[in-house]
C-alpha cells in the first residue's frame, strides 16, 4: 500500500488551516444581531431561570403546599388574626422552602370564602408581618372572609431569598401560585370561593398568578404595576440607596442571556380568565394613573371582563378615599361570591 510523502502531508494540512482561517474570517466580517448575539451567550452561559418564563410557568406542575396555622396573633368579637407557615418549592425543585405570612379567621360556626392579599414593595428594614394588607384584611374579615397574605421569601419569619434579584422577583409567583392551589388545607374554608388582592407591586404578582393559572379568581387591583418587564422593576431605581447602579448592571446582565418579552405579564393578559375590578387614585405618584388607563384599555380589548374605579384626589394608598376603596371591594366580592 502506498503511503503520502512526508512533504504531501505538510501540504494538506496548511490547506486545512488556511480554510480554517478564511471561513473564520467571513463568520468574523458577518453582520452581528442582538438576536445572533443573544443565540451564542445562551449556548456559552445556563439560563437556569428560563423555567420562570410566564409561559413555561403556565405549563409547569405546581404543587399545592399545606397551610399551618401557627400563633395566635390578636382577636376581636370578629376575627382573629394568626401567624401561618406554607412549606413549597419556589425554585420547582425538590428543595423546599417555607414562607410565613399573616392569616384572619372570622369566629363563629360555619365556613368562609378565602381572600388571598398580595402587598406591595416594602423595604426589609422596616418590614413587619401583615404591612401593607393587614389594614384591608381587618376589614374583610369582620365581613366574614378569611384573608391570608404571605409575607414572600426574605420577609417575616420566611426562609431567605434567592440570591439573584430576578429569581427573587419570579418565586414571588410561584410563591402565589403556591398559596392559592393551598387555599384547601384552610379547615374553615368553603369550598367554593377564592378572591384575589393585589396593592401595587401586589397588583402585578396578581395579574402575573391569573396568566400562570389561567383560574376563575375574582380579583381586585389597588394602583397595580402593570408596565413591561424589565421597566417595570427600572421605573423605581430612584428609591434604590445606590441610585440603582447595581440593579441596572444586573438587568443588562439578564438581557444579555433571556428574552424579557416572556417574562413581561404585557405580553400575556389574553390568559387570563377571571374577572377584575379596578382601583386606582388620581394623584398617585408611585403608579401614576395613566398607566392604569392603559392597562384597563388593554383589558378590554380581549374583553376580559374588568370594571375600572377612579378616586379623584387619592394617592397610591386610596387616601383620603379609602374606606370607598374597601367597599368596593367586598361588594365586588359579595357579586361574585358562588
Amino acid at each position: 500500500m502506498r503511503k503520502f510523502k512526508p512533504a504531501v502531508g505538510y501540504i494538506l494540512l496548511a490547506i486545512v488551516f488556511i480554510l480554517i482561517g478564511w471561513f473564520g474570517r467571513i463568520l468574523y466580517t458577518l453582520p452581528k444581531t442582538k438576536s445572533v448575539e443573544k443565540a451564542i451567550s445562551q449556548i456559552v452561559k445556563p439560563t437556569p431561570l428560563v423555567k420562570y418564563q410566564i409561559d413555561n410557568l403556565s405549563r409547569a406542575d405546581i404543587p399545592a403546599g399545606n397551610i399551618t396555622i401557627g400563633d395566635l396573633i390578636s382577636e376581636t368579637s370578629d376575627f382573629s388574626t394568626y401567624k401561618y407557615s406554607m412549606q413549597f418549592k419556589p425554585d420547582l425543585t425538590d428543595s423546599i422552602k417555607k414562607v410565613s405570612g399573616i392569616i384572619n379567621i372570622p369566629k363563629g360556626d360555619g365556613e368562609f370564602p378565602v381572600v388571598v392579599m398580595f402587598r406591595g414593595f416594602v423595604s426589609q428594614e422596616i418590614y413587619t408581618m401583615g404591612t401593607g394588607t393587614q389594614p384591608s384584611a381587618k376589614v374583610f374579615a369582620k365581613n366574614g372572609y378569611i384573608t391570608i397574605a404571605p409575607d414572600f421569601l426574605g420577609y417575616g419569619e420566611s426562609d431567605k431569598e434567592a440570591t439573584d434579584i430576578f429569581e427573587t422577583r419570579f418565586q414571588t409567583w410561584v410563591t402565589a401560585v403556591t398559596t392559592l392551589k393551598s387555599v384547601p388545607s384552610i379547615e374553615k374554608w368553603d369550598g367554593k370561593n377564592i378572591f384575589i388582592w393585589g396593592h401595587s407591586n401586589g397588583g402585578q404578582i396578581a395579574l402575573t398568578t391569573l396568566e400562570i393559572t389561567g383560574a376563575n379568581y375574582p380579583t381586585v387591583l389597588w394602583a397595580p404595576v402593570s408596565m413591561r418587564f424589565p421597566a417595570s422593576v427600572l421605573y423605581y431605581i430612584d428609591e434604590a440607596e445606590d441610585g440603582g447602579k447595581y440593579l441596572i448592571s444586573q438587568t443588562e446582565k439578564f438581557q444579555e442571556i433571556y428574552d424579557s418579552e416572556k417574562f413581561s405579564l404585557t405580553n400575556f393578559f389574553g390568559y387570563i380568565k377571571a374577572p377584575i375590578q379596578i382601583n386606582q387614585g388620581t394623584k398617585d405618584t408611585a403608579v401614576p394613573f395613566w398607566q392604569t388607563d392603559e392597562l384597563y384599555k388593554k383589558l378590554q380589548e380581549l374583553s376580559i371582563k374588568t370594571e375600572y374605579k377612579k378616586y379623584e384626589g387619592a394617592d397610591h394608598n386610596m387616601r383620603p378615599l379609602w374606606d370607598q376603596a374597601v367597599e368596593n371591594a367586598l361588594n365586588f366580592y359579595k357579586i361574585n361570591t358562588k
